[in-house]
């Protein structure tokens, strides 16, 4: 409990300071509030990870107004829910023989499932499940996102390594 309340700190705090990068260099497309959940999952399992996911938008939303209440926020907190969880099933079913491969799987998988729950949920929450685009999905979720999903994929299985390393996680 006390890793989650770590990393939903984090998920809160992240975002601030990324968004004062400018725009144009990227500030709010480094997806950060997405770290600490990503995280969350693969450190402490679907049900702390879902839970952090679940709780960070939308603590974040009601103390820093990022993500914009409404349909932002409850798109985001279906999304971050679903990475959460299923990064913590992912990395506790999947055992290659090597440690960062087991990593890089979870955390690819958790981010495709999690990109496709926050499409169903914005074509819900918006369209009453019609009148949805695919295009429009795909460009939000897969290319403008495109510099946190690099940032993700170099930062989180650092971070996991470097906390197993330091025996503050115990590896499965």
């Amino acid at each position: 409990m006390v890793i989650s309340a770590m990393l939903i700190a984090a998920g809160v705090v992240l975002p601030v300071i990324f968004h004062i990068i400018p725009a144009g260099l990227g500030g709010r497309v480094l997806l950060p509030m997405h770290i600490p959940v990503l995280v969350a999952g693969l450190v402490t399992g679907p049900f702390y990870g879902f839970f952090v996911g679940l709780v960070t938008p939308l603590l974040s939303s009601m103390t820093t107004g990022m993500p914009a209440a409404g349909i932002t926020v409850y798109r985001m907190m279906v999304e971050l829910s679903v990475y959460g969880a299923v990064a913590g099933f992912a990395i506790s079913a999947i055992h290659t023989k090597w440690r960062m491969a087991d990593i890089y799987i979870s955390l690819i998988i958790a981010m495709l499932l999690g990109r496709v729950a926050a499409g169903i949920a914005q074509a819900v929450l918006l369209f009453g499940g019609g009148g949805f685009a695919i295009g429009i999905w795909i460009t939000g979720y897969f290319i403008t996102s495109l510099p946190g999903i690099v940032l993700q994929l170099i930062l989180i299985p650092g971070i996991i390594i470097a906390l197993e390393r330091g025996r503050l996680i115990i590896a499965e």
